[in-house]
């Protein structure tokens, strides 16, 4: 029998630190507690959690570092908490990487129901049948989850792979965003959520500096495209 996944859980409120943790606990996960910024990355090679539950306002270093932290030494779910209903938060957090972000007051519920979503995509990520995909000087490898240009390795984030290897899949096809939000993030699209334009922008940086930017193109009112021939 498979372990409970494992969740690293980085709060310095100790009492809502302690409330999360039971709650998690209580629906069949394995919890550790760090309520310092700057202790959290030795916990990939102590205890190598499944995902990380990350606030950004930390002792010792704030969030938004921890997360560029971890985002550069693995590939793991990483699920921020902002304290403010704020776009800027949000979208730093997920340009330094984060997967995916919740605000405070956190909903249980809805924690808990994000992190499932986030184990669902990396067990599936880690699944898909080997295959290769070229599109000029660009390869994507889906068994290495690897993105070169012209040689040149490109570094993607987890999802960030997951984006382009879905849209890279579907070249010429228009992909709606609503399909995207339930295809690769498994919630409906309220209008509001700025994750998939953060992620095509941060793509579209990364790959534009190896001057490959026009393989992912905004059709204005239905979707994006990935184009095999820029």
């Amino acid at each position: 029998m498979n372990p409970a996944p494992l969740v690293l859980l980085v709060e310095d409120d100790l009492r809502l630190a302690d409330l999360v943790r039971t709650y998690l606990e209580g629906n069949g996960f394995r919890v550790i507690v760090e309520h310092r910024g700057d202790r959290v990355v030795q916990h990939l090679q102590t205890a190598a959690p499944d995902l990380v539950v990350l606030d950004l306002g930390l002792p010792g270093r704030d969030g938004f570092a921890v997360c560029k932290e971890l985002r550069a030494a693995s590939t793991l779910p990483i699920l921020i908490v902002t304290a403010r209903d704020n776009d800027i938060d949000h979208v730093v957090g997920l340009e330094l990487g984060a997967d995916d972000y919740v605000v405070k007051p956190v909903e249980p519920r809805v924690l808990v129901a994000r992190i499932h979503a986030l184990l669902r995509r990396a067990r599936a990520a880690s699944q898909i049948e080997p295959r290769i995909l070229r599109f000029g000087a660009l390869t994507i490898n889906a068994t290495a989850r690897s993105v070169t240009i012209g040689g040149t390795e490109i570094a993607l984030s987890s999802n960030e792979f997951d984006l382009l290897f879905h849209l890279a899949c579907r070249a010429g096809e228009i992909q709606p965003r609503e399909t995207l939000y339930l295809q690769l993030y498994k919630r409906e699209y309220d209008g509001l959520d700025r994750t998939l334009d953060v992620r095509i922008s941060h793509l579209r940086k990364k790959l534009g500096e190896a001057d490959a930017s026009d393989r992912i193109r905004t059709v204005w009112g239905h979707g994006y495209l990935f184009s095999a021939d820029p």
